[in-house]
């Protein structure tokens, strides 16, 4: 039985998990208090977390009907994401480890979305897995809990961030992929024939930043006396989402090819619960398809624990010295796409 901590955004929460079984995953928003600033403010959501996260790691044990004592272990989120968040999940968990001395497992967050297939469908190694969210969009080939290959990834705005933006620029409110979503059913997807970046390149690779550039063009091309039409902004809406996903859809084509042995293809992250994607990808093989329950798509504490009982079942344990981390590749033997600095890669 594992208690796992996630605080790496804007979500704080809490779960705990009996073997695949979730018997508690507690998660507090913050999009309230976010909501006038159009994002995620860094320093508002530390000091959220810092007020939230005893109370969900309290709401978690009582709804799973266990104490602290029960648990085996406490796994929490260590990286990537806004430093402050993180730290103060790290801290609540050592604390906690401390405390009941119980053993303690950092965890990548991406690891925590990347392996959400085996929590929820006992997926076998190796698959292949997209992980397409705010921060991030990466293919990787997922060999075991630690063993993951990047097979390509984003050179720029990830696919969540891009859907951020979008709903920014047209004035729908944050966050930007449910907003944008919903904007969309009322629109055509065809309207606008926006690009499909890096289809006519070779590989895994995937660009969002001229798309968001393009739809920019297409909002100030349309504007009448200053305001946009509420009809054009379905159209405009409706034609982005098709572009994101036709392009996730080819490039998970050629990802595909380089896994043949894969037993499945998975998506994971917050962008998988947009519903057009999630169409587009399901057909891209004949093999099994894999999306997680909506609610496992977002940042959820569910995922967190169920990556910690994987590395606590292969032995791992952190000591008090556990350090948060605010960049932390998945796979470390790949050449960083964004760049890298003190803080290594970013991604």
């Amino acid at each position: 039985m594992i208690l796992g901590i996630e605080s790496s955004c804007d979500d704080t929460a809490a779960a705990v998990l009996r073997g695949r079984e979730i018997l508690s995953n507690v998660v507090s928003s913050q999009t309230d208090l976010h909501a006038d600033f159009g994002g995620v403010v860094p320093e508002i959501a530390a000091r959220a977390h810092v007020e939230k996260l005893d109370l969900c790691v309290e709401q978690a044990l009582a709804e799973a009907g266990v104490t602290l004592a029960e648990v085996e272990a406490i796994a929490v989120t260590a990286g990537p994401g806004l430093i402050g968040g993180v730290m103060a999940g790290v801290m609540c968990a050592k604390g906690l480890a401390l405390a009941a001395a119980k053993p303690l497992i950092g965890v990548n967050h991406l690891a925590g979305h990347a392996l959400t297939p085996r929590l929820t469908d006992a997926v076998q190694f190796p698959y292949l897995m997209l992980l397409v969210s705010g921060g991030h969009c990466q293919f990787l080939r997922v060999d075991g809990p630690e063993r993951f290959t990047r097979l390509g990834g984003t050179i720029d705005d990830a696919p969540g961030e891009a859907f951020d933006k979008v709903a920014k620029l047209l004035g729908l409110p944050q966050p930007g992929g449910p907003s944008v979503e919903a904007e969309a059913r009322n629109g055509d997807p065809t309207a606008f024939a926006f690009p499909r970046p890096l289809l006519d390149r070779p590989g895994c690779d995937l660009s969002f930043s001229g798309l968001k550039t393009a739809v920019l063009r297409a909002r100030d091309a349309a504007l009448v006396d200053g305001a946009l039409p509420r009809a054009i902004r379905a159209d405009i809406c409706a034609s982005f989402q098709a572009s994101v996903a036709a392009t996730l859809a080819e490039k998970s084509r050629r990802a595909l090819a380089l896994c043949p042995d894969a037993t499945c293809v998975a998506v994971a992250g917050g962008v998988a619960a947009n519903g057009t994607i999630r169409a587009a990808l399901e057909d891209v093989t004949d093999r099994p398809f894999l999306a997680p329950p909506l609610r496992l798509c977002t940042d959820n504490a569910a995922m967190i624990a169920w990556a910690g009982s994987e590395l606590f079942a292969a032995g791992h344990r952190d000591g008090m010295d556990l350090a948060p981390r605010p960049r932390w590749p998945l796979d470390s033997t790949a050449s960083p796409m964004l760049g890298s600095g003190k803080r290594g890669a970013k991604a």
